[in-house]
């Protein structure tokens, strides 16, 4: 094939060397990345007569219009090279995890007093990862199950062992309350080592200890001690029997099935600690469709392996693979020790190989159903949409905005995009209103507004054009959505009229209270049927936009300081503030008060204690609701 002339001498030019290569279109776009131990040998064959008879290699050559090297000092380097490059600019051609930013990891902290948590960022900071998960309601009924099991502490107090009382989880037995001094800090963490042993599959080893600290306890007469041992230990033999033992060896295994149908592929993997079966997971695969599973199959250990929290000693896999050597020396170097890639011909790893792929078959076929339905429901709600607002087509892109503060504190805004009924979590973005005094939610709007458009504005006029993110403020939605009612509408038009856009862009505004939607051309509202899917799609974008807007207003306020926050209550100003604060000595302290010892303040009275509690114990629950949020699948 005849090539251009820039590519041609990009070709003529290639080292012989390992590296990693990263092929471009015409705009720029990286659209596929992948590594060589020979860069110029790897590079010219997919321009040869012989790669042009696979459809995908000749859908890709048709789109490259130029490539760029990076020379490695190894083909291990060059593997991790393009690990990163492909997370980083998800080029359309490479097989890559589905959303893999989002998977949630279980954490123990290291800490004096260490808690379990679910967070979505692996870190060096000397904790214990597990994971990643995909199911983030899975991971949490893990959560539960190990408090239950090993009751750890959930709070933010500073252990001395001193504390008055402790929290309702003491009582509920969900925690052993280290903060009265009920367990020392030895006590304590023989629990959390006792989870972390769970946790690796070293069940036996938690039932020995258990057995040997309740006949202590009923040694030295701790018969109450001894009883909730008893309850743990029966619980925790209850969980022992629905592990399923698959091998009378401790063996620490991966196991990796496939399962491909009509251009969709799912990786099922089961995970086998101490020869127990401890749980599966399902990974979407997408970019590739079903053309390789040899292909397949290594992109998945590459790009799992590179954020998993640990690497077993032996991964099974369906069959060979031609990059199993440079594989295994970089799982190898993750690890500390040896790691082998094998395929199972008989026996018990064969027949767990056998179980995973039925699995991921069933799942990919459960999958499919979902996302036929979730298509069908879009469809049928953008046509919905534009029958009842007489667009002139369905809106595939609808933008929504919200805005989110408290008495006028730390006033933000954003924008959330949804095309075709599923959220582009890429073209999100968020503002920190910036000239508005107080609340006042109609200037806010106005101002986020201004900014969005004057965005477009600007790189429609080539100011901004190739700057990050231009792409998507580039693009004008086919519907843009306000949370609010004829006010926030009014606002919203009024922009729009700034812009020369009020026949380009349509704008409608969602009131909450009876969520009717209101038009410029309508004096009256339109109210959907409850159930209608338009509603629905309108309701769940409004929602995602409520979400990732007061998402980030807590952020600032956090970032403000406690001192702030108690200046937001009604009635606290710098004087019982100082009051506060000179008889509770700490910010802590004033957070813990009851009411009774609030009204104990000189100023303070009852209704204005009853006020402080509220505050804290909201703000309490807003913490809480937004490390859920952070954990649920977006």
């Amino acid at each position: 094939m005849e090539l251009k002339e820039k590519l041609q001498q990009t070709l003529d030019t290639l080292p012989k060397k390992p590296g990693v290569y990263l092929m471009r279109d015409i705009k720029g776009r990286v659209i596929y990345v992948g590594k060589a131990i020979d860069l110029s040998s790897r590079v010219r064959s997919y321009f040869h007569t012989s790669a042009l008879e696979n459809a995908k290699t000749r859908r890709l050559v048709s789109e490259i219009d130029s490539v760029e090297w990076i020379i490695t000092e190894s083909e291990v380097e060059a593997l991790i090279l393009e690990a990163n490059l492909i997370k980083r600019h998800r080029p359309r051609f490479n097989v890559r995890l589905k959303d893999d930013k989002r998977y949630p990891y279980l954490k123990v902290t290291a800490e004096t007093f260490p808690k379990v948590l679910i967070t979505r960022r692996m870190q060096r900071d000397g904790g214990r990862y597990y994971g990643p998960y995909t199911s983030t309601s899975a991971l949490r009924e893990t959560v539960d199950l190990l408090r239950r099991l090993f009751p750890y502490r959930t709070c933010n107090r500073q252990i001395t062992g001193r504390d008055r009382r402790a929290c309702l989880y003491h009582d509920l037995q969900l925690c052993t309350a280290p903060c009265i001094g009920a367990v020392d800090q030895a006590q304590y963490r023989a629990v959390i080592e006792q989870l972390i042993h769970f946790m690796d599959g070293e069940t036996e080893a938690v039932i020995a200890e258990l057995l040997t600290q309740i006949e202590d306890a009923a040694t030295g007469l701790q018969f109450e001690r001894a009883a909730q041992l008893r309850d743990r230990y029966q619980a925790l033999q209850q969980v022992m029997k629905r592990q399923r033992i698959i091998t009378t060896a401790a063996t620490n295994q991966d196991v990796i099935a496939l399962a491909c149908d009509n251009g969709n592929a799912c990786v099922e993997i089961f995970f086998v600690r101490n020869g127990k079966l401890l749980g599966r997971e399902y990974f979407v695969m997408e970019g590739g469709g079903c053309e390789d599973d040899e292909e397949i199959v290594t992109a998945f250990l590459q790009q799992f392996y590179a954020e998993a929290a640990s690497v077993p000693t032996e991964i099974l896999l369906p069959a060979q693979i031609a990059e199993a050597a440079v594989l295994e020396a970089w799982l190898r170097r993750k690890r500390g020790d040896a790691v082998y890639l094998t395929v199972p011909r008989e026996g018990p790893g064969r027949e767990l190989l056998e179980l995973a792929t039925s699995n991921a078959a069933e799942t990919l076929r459960m999958l499919k159903a979902q996302w036929e339905l979730d298509q069908h429901r879009s469809e049928r709600a953008l046509n919905e949409l534009q029958e009842a607002l007489s667009l002139p087509r369905p809106p595939v892109r609808i933008e929504c905005y919200d805005i989110s503060t408290t008495q006028g504190v730390e006033v933000v805004g954003s924008m959330v995009v949804f095309e075709h009924g599923v959220a582009r979590k890429s073209d999100y973005r968020r503002f920190k209103v910036r000239t508005v005094v107080g609340q006042d939610d109609f200037a806010s709007m106005r101002e986020v507004l201004l900014r969005r458009f004057d965005r477009w504005q600007r790189i429609s006029d080539g100011e901004l054009r190739g700057t990050r993110g231009s792409q998507a403020w580039a693009k004008l939605p086919d519907l843009l959505v306000v949370d609010g009612g004829k006010g926030q509408l009014g606002m919203a038009v009024k922009v729009l009229e700034a812009f020369e856009l009020e026949d380009t862009v349509p704008v409608i505004g969602l009131a909450k209270q009876h969520e009717e939607v209101f038009t410029p051309v309508r004096r009256l509202p339109i109210r959907f049927d409850p159930a209608a899917p338009a509603i629905l799609l309108l309701r769940r974008i409004r929602d995602e936009a409520h979400r990732f807007a007061i998402n980030y207003h807590r952020q600032r306020r956090r970032k403000r300081g406690l001192a702030s926050q108690i200046d937001e209550i009604p009635g606290i100003g710098p004087v019982k503030r100082k009051a506060l604060l000179t008889h509770f000595g700490s910010l802590h302290a004033i957070q813990e008060a009851t009411e009774a010892q609030l009204r104990e303040v000189p100023g303070i009275s009852d209704v204005l204690a009853m006020n402080i509690r509220t505050h804290f114990e909201r703000l309490r629950e807003e913490v809480a609701h937004e490390a859920q949020a952070r954990a649920a699948p977006r």
